[in-house]
């Protein structure tokens, strides 16, 4: 049945230290709701301590032919940037739309403290269209939380593809989770991260964020908090830390997203494609993680899919970003604005960080999917919501695989 519209409070999670508070914000929507995703620690950290500045033998920063020439574009002096330029958040400088992703590889920045100072949070069978007409504004009663149960380490061993993103924001380094994906124009070679928008882009308000970097299996083994302060980078981050050398979000959420609200949350989904901050053996990221999932643009409506599995890192309490859990629910509906495509649901007491994570279901052939990644979720905590991947999912997915077509 379709459900009523009052009025409830809102909020999109961005962190802050421990000892702040988040701030929330009234907006009308269909339940209270909160951005799960980007933990952040702002402050000193944000300088990255003294890392170097390379991604070769020679000091130099490696960056693609084209982004060299937007950076020359918007006036960015790589030695500048690599000593700390990057913090400058101004307006003017805060890069926009598709074409001004920039991300040159600052070596050694994502050490294993600034990776854990990004922790604290402030298919089926093919159906077309008319299979999931009657879902359009539709909310299904809110469900159940299911307890996220921790991965067992280690985390390569059943869930290679789920790993966190970091990034720096005018706020501070944060953190998301992702999944890697396949990639049509390179079978079995795939360099490609699925994970949300609201981790790459800042939405209607801001632009693209800063130093965005893949660690896939991070923490492999489950280490603790207090383990993790003596671990070496090695330790952190096995398969290594991976710079996204492109990533692309929809217009949708480019033009509507923001840090507040649902607004954008049925397009809050982003296409990562990464390089090793090192160069590496030359494998590719799915050659050294072992395994990539197929996308399903066209998986079916909620009530026809039986469960679903959400990954990720949480870190608001009581989590603390280091560990990897899942939830498994049958999926429900939730819509945030009628004209806008219903977006999946499932009880989930999972919190920040976990944003970006791969949903994935199994289809028709027996074998899983991603289907979604978590966007938004109650200030509670109960449960979360994810985008249905459609057309403009596809779009997105495409364009960056064709970036890289044979490369």
């Amino acid at each position: 049945m379709r459900s009523t519209r009052p009025s409830f409070t809102v909020r999109r999670e961005r962190g802050a230290r421990r000892r702040t508070s988040p701030v929330l914000a009234a907006v009308a929507l269909a339940s209270a709701l909160a951005l799960t995703a980007t933990a952040c620690e702002s402050g000193d950290d944000q300088a990255g301590g003294s890392a170097s500045a390379s991604a070769s033998s020679d000091g130099k920063i490696t960056i693609p032919d084209d982004i060299k020439d937007r950076l020359k574009e918007h006036g960015i002096d790589i030695d500048k940037w690599k000593d700390g330029a990057w913090k400058d958040w101004s307006k003017d400088d805060w890069l926009r739309e598709a074409q001004d992703f920039v991300n040159p590889i600052i070596e050694g920045l994502w050490d294993p403290d600034r990776m854990r100072g990004a922790e604290d949070p402030d298919q089926g069978k093919g159906v077309d269209d008319s299979d999931i007409s009657g879902d359009q504004g539709v909310t299904d009663p809110e469900p159940g939380p299911v307890d996220a149960k921790a991965v067992s380490a280690t985390y390569h061993d059943s869930v290679p593809v789920a790993g966190k993103v970091f990034f720096d924001s005018p706020e501070g380094t944060m953190v998301c989770s992702a999944t890697v994906v396949q990639d049509p124009a390179n079978p079995g070679k795939s360099n490609m991260v699925w994970t949300a928008g609201h981790c790459v882009h800042a939405g209607k308000e801001g632009g693209w964020y800063r130093n965005i970097a893949f660690v896939p299996s991070y923490n492999n083994d489950a280490l603790s908090v207090a383990e993790l302060a003596k671990a070496s980078r090695e330790e952190v981050a096995p398969y290594g830390v991976w710079w996204g050398d492109w990533a692309q979000t929809s217009d949708q959420w480019i033009e509507q997203g923001g840090e507040t609200g649902g607004d954008g949350a049925s397009y809050d989904f982003a296409v990562i494609h990464v390089t090793p901050e090192k160069g590496g053996s030359g494998k590719s990221l799915e050659e050294t993680v072992g395994s990539a999932l197929p996308v399903n643009f066209n998986a079916p409506a909620a009530a026809k899919i039986q469960s679903l599995t959400a990954t990720g890192y949480p870190a608001a309490a009581p989590f603390d970003g280091e560990t990897m859990y899942q939830c498994q629910d049958k999926p429900g509906r939730l819509s945030i604005k009628a004209s806008d495509p219903t977006m999946y649901r499932i009880g989930c007491t999972m919190t920040g960080g976990s944003s970006g994570g791969g949903w994935v279901a199994t289809g028709s052939d027996g074998k899983p999917a991603l289907v979604s990644n978590t966007s938004i979720g109650p200030v509670t905590a109960g449960w979360l919501a994810g985008p249905r991947l459609g057309d403009v999912a596809k779009g997105v997915y495409d364009s960056v695989s064709e970036k890289f077509a044979g490369q």
